[in-house]
């Protein structure tokens, strides 16, 4: 008997832990653009800037990012401008990812069935979604796809009793939302395969300070891989600068983090390897372990 209750417990103990899911640390992701191409509400005093179906995908889609848990999102004026700049233009963004999105079809129709004694009047929006993620530090994009998403609703009256089917703005709203919705997880699985790079910043008097802080996830005690970086080579069949991988110098292990800000914050860590060149911290990166 006590070898049955042993084995039990043993096989409760083994069992894996449902709904636990190993710390990841947070990605910076930009949305750097999202534009309604269609004709769509585009009349003669049309405000780009204030397109309504423009603002609408934008929100949804931060709103879908912060709810993954996986990403912190920087708000950044003049980001189009940036990314229009060369290569080193990329780099200002301070961010790991940047998202371009547009507005590829939008569409609304009312259909109308008339009995004797009913009438039922349907309203339907279709949108489409297109989705380019562009890694700032390559400025190549990763990931490029579209999706479309539909919505509607419907009122019925019986002899002049029932709902009228007045004009819904929510159904703009649920169709982009589902064309999103297709995007969302690809995205979030592009971000993530890739490893976690981070930078050093400065090296003072055997403080070795370097990007990023608590609202990543950085804690004090965890460790990180420091790199030098690989040669830049470029492919002749593409014309693509192609950075090769680079090679360990040795570890660094987080004491403490400081700052307001995503963007501000930073952390302090201790180092173990081979002696790093001051003047040339910009060749050097940090990944986890």
């Amino acid at each position: 008997m006590r070898r049955i209750l042993f084995l039990f417990v043993a096989a409760l103990v083994a069992l894996p832990t449902f709904g636990q899911s190993e710390k990841s640390l947070k990605r910076k992701v930009a949305i750097g653009r999202f534009s309604n191409e269609t004709q769509y509400a585009k009349g003669m005093f049309y405000d780009r800037e204030n397109d309504p179906i423009r603002k609408q995908a934008l929100d949804i889609l931060s709103s879908k990012l912060a709810a993954s848990g996986k990403f912190i999102l920087l708000e950044r004026d003049g980001l189009e401008e940036l990314i229009a700049e060369s290569g080193s233009g990329m780099q200002k963004i301070g961010a790991d990812y940047i998202i371009l999105g547009s507005i590829t079809k939008f569409g609304r129709k009312v259909e109308g069935d008339q009995r004797v004694l009913s009438q039922t009047k349907t309203q339907t929006v279709e949108a489409g979604v297109s989705i380019r993620l562009v890694e700032a530090s390559s400025g190549l994009i990763i990931y490029s796809d579209e999706a479309s998403g539909f919505a509607e609703t419907s009122a019925k009256q019986t002899l002049g009793l029932g709902g009228t089917a007045g004009y819904d703005a929510t159904l703009s709203d649920k169709a982009i939302s589902a064309a999103l919705t297709q995007l969302v997880e690809n995205i979030i699985n592009k971000c993530m395969d890739k490893p976690w790079r981070g930078y050093l910043l400065s090296v003072d008097d055997g403080n070795y300070i370097i990007s990023g802080g608590a609202s990543q996830g950085i804690d004090a005690g965890q460790s990180f891989v420091l790199y030098k970086k690989g040669k830049t080579v470029t492919n002749p069949q593409t014309g693509i600068k192609v950075e090769l991988p680079g090679t360990k110098v040795g570890s660094l292990t987080v004491t403490a983090s400081m700052g307001d800000t995503p963007e501000s914050e930073i952390s302090f860590c201790t180092y173990e390897g081979t002696p790093v060149s001051e003047e040339d911290l910009l060749n050097y990166y940090i990944m986890e372990k």
